[in-house]
């Protein structure tokens, strides 16, 4: 199989899922950072069947639903040796959890690697499914998030466990 695309509609804009023979390679916000040159994507597949293409819309729609809180995807992430190292490390962070950039820093070697963790976590290809969005600030703060931090805080959000299982009064 080639290369091709589908774009979905969403609550957080119109996300456009990129495949690649039997991978997803990609997940874009139509105004995301970063975001490859459409001519990329190839072929727009519509409605037109696409076993892969149709479970990662699906799954995409139950995890914005609340009703997933993983995703069962074959993934192929394109990048380089530290961004593959980095994504994995995102690819580890349990849902409704964050973690800091400086944390990613010493899971791979040192409070040094921050900045360089921030870059590969902007360039992340397969943003949602590869959570980025749960990196946030040494402070606390949303900070950068390549498809806005609107859409950073929707999803952490969505992400947010009941009250009662927080420990929250409301």
């Amino acid at each position: 199989m080639s290369r091709r695309h589908v774009v979905v509609a969403t609550g957080l804009g119109p996300v456009t899922i990129v495949a690649d023979g039997e991978c997803v390679v990609g997940l874009y916000f139509d105004d995301q950072a970063r975001r490859p040159d459409d001519s990329r994507f190839g072929d727009d597949v519509g409605s037109a069947p696409d076993a892969l293409l149709t479970a990662a819309s699906s799954q995409l729609a139950e995890y914005l639903a609340g009703e997933r809180t993983t995703f069962d995807l074959p993934l192929a992430l394109t990048g380089t040796d530290f961004q593959r190292r980095v994504w994995a490390v995102l690819e580890e962070i349990p849902f409704g959890e964050t973690v800091t950039y400086g944390w990613v820093a010493e899971r791979l070697g040192g409070k040094g690697l921050s900045y360089a963790v921030g870059q590969a976590v902007g360039s992340n290809p397969i943003g949602v499914i590869v959570p980025c969005h749960r990196v946030i600030g040494a402070d606390g703060s949303l900070t950068g998030y390549a498809g806005g931090l609107k859409r950073k805080q929707a999803l952490l959000t969505l992400e947010e466990p009941p009250a009662e299982d927080a420990g929250r009064l409301f």
